[in-house]
């Protein structure tokens, strides 16, 4: 590379002066000095670190730099003589244009604690299914027995189609909604004799149906329905049995009542004072501050609910019923909590707005059904 590259002749303030010649930066001086001859002779004059004339802004000059930055805000090439350790960084160079570093602006307000649901579709619901369950309650108890029904077709329905979306899991939703629907009926009019027989005849009901298929997935899809057939029918068929009793209507009342106030006290305390979780892994929702409130709650409703509606109950049975709802209501939410981490979902359907599914309703009452049936009978007879 020539000197012709870096443009006109030199001018006042250039880098080298004018008279430096070819042999060793020496030239002779005189009129017989050939400007033309030097021009072509000379070596390139050594840039250096920190020019004397022109900085930054000479365009040609900061080309020929390849160690210097390229714009105005960079820092200055460490000249050779200083020990880079000791430059200041650029980002700590007292700039009054620069924003202020990250370090220094103040750290953000913590996010609101939110409830995680949307309470005023939640409680909406709520309201709306309570008063459907109390008037077929009280009013015609066959009534009730079609709503548990339909609650457990839907909620077969539910479960069977995230095993087939999640899993490629094909239990076999007819014969299950049939012999779901005849378990329910079942244990209302034969009693656990029924629900028993039913049961078993749904299990094979599931077992001949999944025949006319391929073999392929046949193990794991009648596992699962034998599963589904136990898991949702068949633990809500106690519910039906607590209905035929005298006060039958008052121990299904007091049932729902604890299940549901079991779960408002663990919601309530957790929300406001969780802090340590119960089952992370399972649910990181869950603290055990809440289960306290699960427990405290439900035992203060069961002694009131032994003692005003229960024929023949007393308080201190209530304390144990509501003892007994809360662990088995805690356990029934985590169980489908479970299925629900192996399948990957947040929730099992969508027909309840705030709530989810129908089998996110029930989760925490299947489990509870028979304890609540089996301690009801101990204490105050069938």
């Amino acid at each position: 590379m020539n000197d012709s590259s870096w443009g006109a002749p030199p001018e006042a303030g250039y880098w080298g002066p004018p008279d430096q010649g070819p042999v060793q930066g020496a030239a002779p001086a005189g009129p017989a000095y050939d400007a033309h001859n030097a021009q072509q002779t000379r070596p390139m004059p050594i840039v250096p670190d920190v020019p004397a004339h022109g900085g930054d802004q000479d365009d040609d000059r900061g080309a020929a730099r390849t160690g210097g930055p390229l714009f105005r805000d960079e820092t200055p090439r460490t000249p050779p003589h200083q020990d880079p350790s000791s430059q200041v960084p650029s980002h700590q160079s007292q700039n009054p244009q620069e924003p202020m570093s990250s370090a220094a602006q103040p750290a953000p307000a913590p996010p609101k604690k939110s409830a995680g649901r949307d309470l005023g579709a939640a409680i909406g619901v709520g309201v709306g299914l309570g008063a459907v369950i109390v008037a077929s309650l009280f009013v015609v108890k066959a009534a009730f027995v079609g709503v548990i029904t339909v609650a457990v077709v839907v909620g077969l329905w539910e479960l069977t189609s995230r095993l087939a979306e999640q899993k490629g899991i094909k239990a076999p939703l007819v014969p299950l909604a049939v012999g779901g629907a005849a378990m329910v009926i079942a244990g209302y009019v034969r009693g656990a004799e029924g629900a028993w027989v039913a049961m078993a005849l749904t299990a094979l009901a599931v077992l001949v149906w999944r025949m006319t298929e391929p073999p392929e997935g046949y193990l794991k899809d009648v596992t699962a329905g034998v599963f589904a057939a136990f898991y949702i029918p068949f633990l809500a068929t106690f519910v039906a049995m607590m209905l035929t009793a005298d006060d039958g209507a008052r121990r299904v009342l007091t049932f729902l009542l604890l299940a549901v106030v079991s779960d408002t006290g663990a919601y309530a305390v957790g929300w406001r004072f969780g802090k340590h979780k119960l089952a992370p892994r399972i649910s990181p929702g869950k603290t055990r501050e809440g289960l306290l409130g699960a427990l405290a709650f439900a035992m203060v409703a069961g002694a009131l609910c032994m003692q005003f509606l229960i024929d023949d109950g007393t308080w201190w049975q209530g304390l144990i019923i509501g003892l007994a709802v809360a662990a088995s209501a805690t356990l029934g939410d985590l169980g489908e909590s479970m299925i629900k981490r192996d399948l990957g979902i947040k929730d099992m359907g969508t027909l309840l707005p705030g709530h989810g599914g129908i089998m996110d309703r029930l989760d925490s009452l299947l489990p509870t059904a028979p304890v609540v049936w089996l301690l009801l009978v101990l204490f105050v007879g069938s």
